[in-house]
């Protein structure tokens, strides 16, 4: 990659636009009311959601293929991606009827994989290589060199990052008056260095918060470093957003347009998913969640302030939503896990219920099986409180009537395995 000084202009943005409006309408830009009450300002919500392949990815990868020449073209494109900007090529590679190399990890679940094929129909060919996502770029990036077919990154590019900028020109369009916060997500940075660049360059004055998942923060990390950081280990659950490594470009630029970042918990975000299903009836992935997410960490600041967030995708798996809701219960103080030593005897466990468990408390879980050669058997129990300070008096409970327990919930390996 090239060391010259790049930042995104106005004017190519704008031009960006105009090859999108080829496929694209501007995505809704709405108040959102139950944001708003909750916050006491005026939160808008960027719909990103609602694009044909229900993520803002279809921006950044049509506006670079778009903008290769038809000699190039006809050798076609390849991309690594397990998610949204597969989709994004796929449809883009449909769309223009050029070849399209996918490369995705052999842990891609199939309704991903569907989902690509659906998009590319017969102009795509999917190609399942590797464990991780490293792995299927590593091969893609290769198999292009030496097949002459174009690499599509997903973010670290030009015409990548000016395709992404576009949803700042149409929110730009979009409100009557200057907005005072934009709370966007990072993954790799193209997103947050498009729209940031356009929003700095009209609206100065807008600051531009950028959003990462505390398992995954390797924006945060470059810039705090002075440098692009590689992060040894990432937590992949908010898969939309779960890279090692931001690109050289998105660096330099979110390091200038970026007023803040945040990084927000895996629990707050499922808590966000499940609130926006239930009270606004909008489906999002984690990663579209994020900034909503990160309103809460914002609340004293936002106060009587115009707020948007960039909802960036809803490609979410329903399988995935138990395993939310119990990330949400968690983080938010309202499920608790013990092991519990009862003394082997008849009515251990029927006592435990009664005289522990309070009036509004709920037994969700518990795994226990009699040993009658030992003094005392472990239990696995799950317990639901109806708020968070209902813990505290669980707690006092199980004191008060001398109950051998540990608590599990603050040791998260032995949390993964057991639940």
């Amino acid at each position: 990659m090239s060391t010259e000084k790049y930042f995104p202009t106005v004017e190519n943005i704008e031009k960006a636009a105009g090859l999108l409006s080829e496929i694209l309408e501007p995505t809704p830009l709405k108040q959102n009311p139950n944001l708003s009450a909750r916050y006491e300002a005026e939160v808008y919500l960027k719909r990103e959601d609602l694009q044909m392949v229900r993520s803002y990815k279809i921006r950044g990868a049509y506006n670079k293929i778009r903008s290769l020449s038809p000699e190039i073209l006809k050798y076609g494109v390849v991309c690594a991606s397990a998610g949204n900007h597969a989709q994004g090529v796929a449809f883009s590679c449909n769309k223009l009827q050029i070849m399209g190399s996918i490369y995705m990890p052999t842990t891609t679940p199939r309704q991903k994989i569907e989902q690509v094929r659906m998009f590319g129909k017969e102009y795509v060919d999917i190609v399942l290589t590797g464990d991780t996502f490293d792995a299927a770029n590593k091969a893609a990036i290769e198999y292009a060199q030496k097949s002459g077919k174009t690499f599509i990154p997903p973010f670290d590019d030009r015409k990548v990052i000016e395709g992404q900028g576009t949803i700042g020109l149409e929110i730009s369009n979009q409100i009557n008056a200057p907005l005072d916060y934009i709370f966007v997500p990072i993954g790799g940075g193209g997103l947050a260095s498009g729209l940031g660049s356009y929003i700095k360059q009209t609206f100065p004055d807008t600051k531009v918060i950028g959003v990462e998942p505390a398992g995954a923060a390797c924006m945060d990390a470059s810039i705090k470093n002075g440098h692009v950081t590689e992060l040894d280990h990432i937590d992949k659950f908010v898969d939309g957003a779960a890279v090692k490594k931001a690109g050289e470009y998105t660096y330099e630029i979110c390091k200038d347009v970026l007023d803040d970042i945040i990084l927000v918990p895996e629990g707050a975000v499922c808590t966000a998913i499940i609130e926006m299903y239930n009270k606004s009836a909008i489906v999002v992935e984690p990663a579209g969640a994020l900034s909503v997410a990160a309103l809460r960490f914002y609340a004293d600041k936002i106060k009587g302030k115009r707020v948007a967030c960039i909802i960036s995708g809803s490609n979410n798996d329903i399988i995935r939503m138990e395993e939310i809701r119990e990330k949400s219960m968690l983080y938010e103080g309202l499920k608790h896990y013990f092991i519990v030593n009862f003394p082997q005897r008849p009515g251990a466990v029927l006592s435990f219920i009664r005289d522990v468990i309070g009036p509004t408390d709920d037994l969700v879980y518990i795994q226990y099986i009699r040993k009658t050669n030992k003094e005392d058997g472990p239990a696995l129990i799950g317990i639901e409180v109806s708020s968070k300070d209902d813990h505290k008096a669980l707690i006092k409970r199980m004191d008060a009537n001398n109950i051998n327990y540990e608590y599990i919930n603050e040791n998260n390996k032995l949390l993964e395995i057991l639940i």
